[in-house]
Order: C-alpha cells, then structure tokens, then sequence
C-alpha cells in the first residue's frame, strides 16, 4: 500500500519498514497525533539548501523544510530528525518533527556565535582520533564534551593503528587517551588489517551513531568498513600534519548492514562548545570530585587556600595539563553563554568580582598568618 493512494493508514504499515532506522514504539507514540492527518513520518538522511532527503517506508523522498525554518537555528530540520511529512504533493513538505531525544551541538565560528546542531536522535558519538601524528588530548576533550552534552554514549576510536607497529607504544597512547576520557571506551582501529572493526561494529549496531573528527582522522574509511563496501569516496592524507581534504561535506545517514545506522560528518576544523558545561564536567569528573573537597563550595581552583583540586596538582594525583584544559574550555563555555544571554552575562561579571575580591582578601589573610 502506497502512502499517496491511502493517506489515513495503520502504523504497522510503516513501523516494519522503519525499524531499522531506529523506530521504535515510543517514536509511534510521538507520531499518533498524525496519524489522521495525511501525514507519515520518515528519518532525515540529509539536508541541503532548504530540502532534505527523508526515509519513508515508500523509500526516500525529497521534501521542503520551508515549513519549519524558525529563527532559532538549533530548531531546524537536521540529519537524524524523525519528520512528519505530507503523504503526497509535489513538491513535499516537513510539517514538524518529532521531539528529539539527543542532539549534537557545537557553536559556529561567526561572530554571532550561534550553535549549530550537527546530528539528531544519536545514541553514540564515535569521535575518530588518527594515529598517524601526534595526538592532541585538548581537542579530544573538546569532543568529548560536546558528546556528553547531547547525550548520546561516547566512544574513542584510535584509527590507523596499524602505523603504530611498537605494542608498548601503542598501549602508551592508548593509556593517555584513556586518561582523557574517564567513562569512555577507548578502541584501537585498522581499516587496513581489519584490527578492532568487528567490537566497532557490534557497538553501533545498536542503535544510531554519528561519527566525528577532524579531516584526516580516518572517518570516510571507517564508515566504509562498516559498510561493507566503499561508499564514502577517501582522500589522501598529508603525512606532515595528518589533514586531508573534506570527503563528506554533507551530514548522511546510512543504514548499516550489520544493524544500526551511521550519520558521517564533515571533517570539523572547529569543535566550539555550546552551553556544555554539564559536559565539561563530565569530561573533567576527576577534577569535579577533588573540588568537593574543597575548603569554599564556589572553589575557582586558581589561588584559593583549601583547593583540593591543586593538592592533587601539586601531590602528582592530577595532571596539570587536565586543570589548565578544564579552566579553559569552562572559561569558552561560560563566554559562549554570556553572548546568549545577557542576564547570565550580568551574573558571570558579578560573580568575577565578588571572586576577584575574596581572592584577594584570602591571599592578604595568608600572607598575614591566617591561614
């Protein structure tokens, strides 16, 4: 039964259909109130210049999002969104979509600062980190934070391993990434040899993954392992600082024949935060149980008698580089929402000074054998 000839039909006409795009009974649920409308619901496999390409159990059809083009651009049509779409018509619109359960944010690098939402409905965030150059631990807690943010489960994915030969080596690396990323899976990948694709697959075949990474870090040759076959079109690399060009320069989504689907993503030059400062704390949760120890709740971690956090520094507990990471990636997020929000922009600046001056009167006490 097609959608055009019968637009009032069962869900069960599509559930089956779309099941392997992740729907389930609580999207069925989310989209009964349309049921009578004319309308049926599809997954956004990708979006471009005001139309997308939606999944309906009719195939893909290409639909008009100048339905739901708000001035707020994280409520725009993205890849991942489960849309309600007109049953027929020419051309076909998005009316809404539906809630979404996650979504993967980042800031824009304009001057307005605004975010921009990458990926919707994703249940792991498979951030793609290449061992062909130096790893930068910075940039992957930046990813991670955003990860966390949305929602979705993170995973570290090491790629090119086989350029690393030496195991005591590659176990080194492996411990730093693992010391970045508390609570996260670290997993060592060749899509040369095959090393490490089959845990790969078996992790994202439950559900709705996105792959992120800076160009060069492997993503269009993972995707194509996971897919069995070469469909995302490789670069060469360059060998001085591990670049390469943007092979994906749209967001898709693509089923996976092993189960699960896989939203590819440009090679992101930038990894803003965006409002993530829940993320940035679990990025940082090591740092985030020190700083309960510490003798003031309101804690900066900088100079103040009592800091748990810069014992640890100072005892070896806690690398340095983690604490100058984490001031600076809450200092990014705290500015990003100041530019958002001028009333959170009014109480940062007053709790910069009450903070500057109890700093000052803590370091005065200290030095007068208060402390």
């Amino acid at each position: 039964m097609s959608f055009s000839s019968s637009p009032s039909f069962p869900s069960s006409s599509y559930a089956h259909a779309l099941t392997p795009l992740g729907w389930d009974e609580a999207w069925e649920a989310e989209f009964a109130p349309y049921t009578d409308q004319g309308l049926v619901p599809g997954r956004v496999v990708r979006v471009d210049r005001g139309r997308c390409d939606v999944m309906t159990a009719d195939g893909i059809v290409r639909a008009d999002t100048a339905f739901v083009t708000p001035h707020d651009p994280l409520r725009v049509v993205c890849t991942g969104d489960w849309a309600v779409v007109e049953a027929a018509g020419n051309p076909r619109y998005v009316k809404t979509y539906l809630p979404r359960r996650t979504a993967f944010v980042r800031s824009t690098s304009s001057q307005r600062s605004e975010g921009q939402i990458l990926a919707a409905n994703v249940d792991h965030a498979v951030i793609a980190v290449s061992l062909a150059v130096e790893l930068d631990l910075g940039r992957i807690e930046r990813f991670l934070a955003l990860a966390w943010e949305s929602g979705a489960q993170p995973l570290v994915v090491l790629t090119k391993a086989d350029l690393v030969p030496d195991p005591v080596t590659l176990s080194h690396l492996v411990q730093d990434v693992e010391t970045t990323a508390p609570g996260v899976d670290v997993l060592t990948v060749s899509s040369h040899t095959g090393e490490g694709t089959d845990v790969l697959e078996a992790v994202v075949a439950g559900g709705t993954s996105v792959l992120l990474g800076i160009s060069g870090a492997g993503k269009s040759t993972l995707a194509n392992a996971l897919l069995g076959s070469d469909v995302m079109d490789v670069q060469a690399t360059r060998d001085v600082d591990g670049k390469g060009r943007h092979t994906t320069t749209t967001r898709n989504l693509l089923a996976l024949p092993g189960g699960g689907v896989l939203i590819d993503t440009p090679g992101l030059r930038g990894v803003g935060l965006w409002d993530a400062e829940a993320g940035v704390g679990q990025v940082f949760s090591e740092i985030e149980e020190y700083a309960a120890d510490c003798r003031f709740h309101d804690c900066a971690h900088e100079a103040e008698p009592g800091c748990a956090v810069l014992e640890a520094v100072e005892a070896g507990a806690l690398p340095e580089r983690r604490l100058e990471s984490y001031r600076k990636l809450l200092r990014e997020n705290q500015r990003i929402v100041a530019k958002t929000d001028a009333r959170i922009r009014s109480e940062i600046r007053r709790d910069w000074r009450m903070k500057s001056a109890i700093g000052r009167a803590n370091y005065a006490a200290k030095h007068n054998g208060r402390f």
